[in-house]
């Protein structure tokens, strides 16, 4: 072939090669437009993805493929569904709150009674409380964190862990592929060579099993002997709980609980794990006898002075996040607050709701009802501070009331709705962890549960200074409409 006949060659298949890129790369975009559509998104969302893949779509189709996904049917498949519907016990729905019926009406188990739950606020006595729980295993322990701590914390965590597991505990121990990211591989070396089993969440880099650059598992969740659980906030780090005092330690909340509803967190753990490490565990761990019950009730309850009068609590476990086919979270959260009549109690570090949460608390306040945010001075997240500016104005205008805690950090999640209900967990209130987190939450229907937590968030009130967030120039304003524009990704 001569040297014009290559160069011809060489050009044709340049051209060939752009117009494939070019004709793959419009169909790709497409089929990306039909998917934003069909999705059940705020019209805000989706008209500004739908600009990003058809107006830029070198930048917008990337940016989907890591960040867009939200509710992927696939996903959902495979990972299968979170509660078996033929082994949920209705329980008198008819008689049940109405956020409890929209959790029911979604597929997920309605209250449990018979639970003995113990509210820690403290991170010293939530963590000798969990290593005295730890210490009484003689089954297994399912352990799944955000954040394993490469500190004195975690190193105590994974030390328990791996003794227990060379007495012949069955230990499992989920890590979050981002969260963890610094906290595998050595680090937690000496729980597998004792045995247990460490698990990776979604990794965050491509190429590797079930990788996911976006979504996380935000659950806290620590079940032993299918009995005793923990359910909060805090991760299994230093700057959220440890054996001593420590001057940052963030202020955080956690529920410790032994009965009925604890069967239904470990389906949750479960489900995680079998997706994680493509098992197929179930929960079937018969009802201890009533003294190994009063053991965990003791291990749970100690150091904390708090401690339910009665095994009596009734209590609805909430997951939420991509594997739940509905918005059952956000759902049921705006139904408490419709239902509310006297007060809406909200604690969280980030602050930064999507319009219909904003506007139904804004119309209570209107109503006379008292609503109340509480937010740390300055969280850890300057960009989520930001993002909540606009929020906290609508709310303080309507009448609402806004504290901002001084001291350190507020990570709490804290929710109480007139006497009716209150709701502690992992799930902050903000688009990430309403709509994209895999979370879990405990709603709490008993009357000490509700007291207790009600009592705890005047007590940070005390503490906190109350704010009226004034009118802010337009170069503050258009940042903290872009930190809010950009939260989802944070």
């Amino acid at each position: 072939m001569s040297r014009r006949s290559k160069l011809i060659y060489s050009y044709l298949l340049q051209i060939v090669y752009e117009h494939f890129l070019t004709v793959a790369g419009f169909l790709l975009a497409l089929l990306l437009a039909a998917r934003v559509l069909q999705e059940k998104r705020q019209p805000g969302s989706t008209l500004a993805w739908l600009l990003a893949i058809v107006l830029i779509p070198y930048l917008g189709v990337p940016l989907y493929l890591v960040f867009g996904g939200r509710k992927m049917n696939q996903f959902i498949r495979s990972k299968g569904k979170l509660y078996d519907q033929e082994n949920l016990d209705e329980g008198g729905e008819s008689k049940l709150a109405a956020a409890a019926r929209i959790v029911i009406a979604a597929g997920m188990p309605p209250p449990r009674a018979g639970n003995h739950v113990v509210q820690h606020h403290n991170g010293e006595t939530a963590f000798h409380a969990l290593m005295a729980l730890c210490e009484s295993a003689q089954e297994c322990i399912h352990v799944s964190t955000f954040i394993l701590g490469r500190d004195e914390t975690g190193r105590a965590v994974i030390e328990m862990l791996a003794r227990k597991a060379r007495e012949g505990v069955q230990v499992r121990l989920l890590l979050d592929g981002l969260g963890c990211l610094w906290a595998g591989g050595r680090f937690t070396k000496p729980l597998r060579d004792a045995g247990g089993q460490v698990g990776r969440f979604l990794p965050v880099l491509p190429l590797q099993w079930r990788w996911s650059a976006n979504l996380r598992n935000h659950r806290k969740i620590v079940v032993v002997d299918h009995c005793a659980a923990m359910v909060g906030g805090m991760n299994l780090a230093t700057s959220f709980m440890g054996a001593t005092p420590k001057r940052r330690r963030f202020v955080d909340s956690t529920a410790f609980l032994c009965g009925s509803a604890v069967a239904d967190i470990e389906d949750v753990f479960f489900h995680d794990w079998n997706y994680a490490v493509d098992e197929r565990m179930t929960s079937c761990g018969e009802a201890s006898p009533a003294d190994r019950i009063e053991t965990f009730i003791q291990a749970i309850s100690l150091p904390s002075p708090e401690v339910s009068p009665a095994s009596a609590s009734l209590v609805q476990v909430v997951p939420s996040g991509p594997d739940v086919e509905e918005d059952t979270f956000h759902d049921a959260l705006i139904t408490a607050i419709m239902e509310a009549q006297e007060r809406i109690w909200l604690v969280t570090p980030y602050f930064v709701p999507d319009e219909s949460l904003v506007k139904m608390l804004a119309l209570k306040a209107r109503t006379g009802c008292d609503v109340c945010v509480l937010l740390p001075l300055r969280s850890n997240h300057p960009t989520a501070d930001l993002a909540r500016g606009s929020v906290l104005r609508q709310i303080t205008a309507a009448g609402g009331t806004v504290y901002a805690y001084p001291g350190n950090m507020v990570h709490a999640k804290l929710m109480v709705f007139d006497e009716t209900m209150a709701i502690t967990g992992s799930p902050n209130l903000d688009m990430r962890s309403i709509y994209l987190n895999f979370e879990i939450a405990l709603f709490h229907y008993s009357q000490q549960e509700i007291a207790y937590c009600a009592e705890w968030i005047r007590t940070l009130q005390n503490a906190s200074h109350m704010i009226r967030p004034e009118g802010v120039s337009k170069s503050r304003a258009w940042a903290e409409s872009f930190c809010r524009l950009i939260s989802p990704l944070l």
